[in-house]
């Protein structure tokens, strides 16, 4: 079990989340592709042509509040890489590197796929282990092996891999997510509360 890979990132705003999408990498060739890091399990229904684009970078780049149209989304060597419309060359396309892309997503979307959550939706979950609340959910790391949940607890931050081992149940409903974690990883703070 994993959550979908888009969710790192979001911010609310009225009834929609900014969700992270991708990451631009590096230039392509000679004439404006990038190399694309990508935070979607849906590379070829986010990235289809025509498709607007936020942009992340900073409040000094070129590019700050603006938005970029997708021409195409090329496979090479099984690496994505995006063409942009209206930039056509190398050192158009090394201003847009490390530039998060970002979309629109309903806050009361969920995906598609089962067993995926979108991180709102699983920001400030009740952490449960053994019936008992043992902490709340801070956010999800996503990471090249596979995703963490960063548990607050009373003593501090744990990180647990988001398997379907450690994780049987994410009930958002109830708000709750149900963890069965290795020996180990929670009994330092177990031993704390107990003195």
């Amino acid at each position: 079990m994993a959550s979908a890979s888009e969710l790192t990132w979001w911010i609310q705003i009225s009834n929609s989340t900014k969700l992270r999408v991708g990451r631009l990498l590096k230039a392509h060739g000679l004439k404006g592709a990038i190399k694309l890091e990508l935070y979607t399990d849906s590379p070829n229904e986010r990235f289809v042509p025509g498709a607007v684009l936020e942009l992340q970078v900073p409040e000094d780049s070129q590019w700050f509040g603006k938005t970029i149209t997708v021409s195409e989304l090329k496979w090479f060597n099984q690496s994505p890489v995006l063409f942009i419309e209206g930039v056509s060359d190398r050192n158009v396309a090394e201003t847009l590197i490390k530039a998060i892309l970002l979309i629109d997503q309903p806050l009361d979307a969920s995906p598609e796929e089962p067993d995926a959550w979108y991180d709102h939706q699983l920001a400030g979950l009740k952490v449960i282990r053994d019936g008992h609340e043992i902490g709340s959910l801070i956010r999800v790391e996503h990471m090249p092996a596979q995703d963490l949940l960063i548990i607050k607890t009373e003593n501090g931050e744990v990180l647990l891999p988001f398997v379907k081992a450690f994780v049987p149940k994410v009930d958002i409903a109830a708000g709750i997510i149900e963890i069965t974690p290795p020996g180990g990883l929670f009994e330092e703070i177990e031993e704390a509360d107990a003195n």
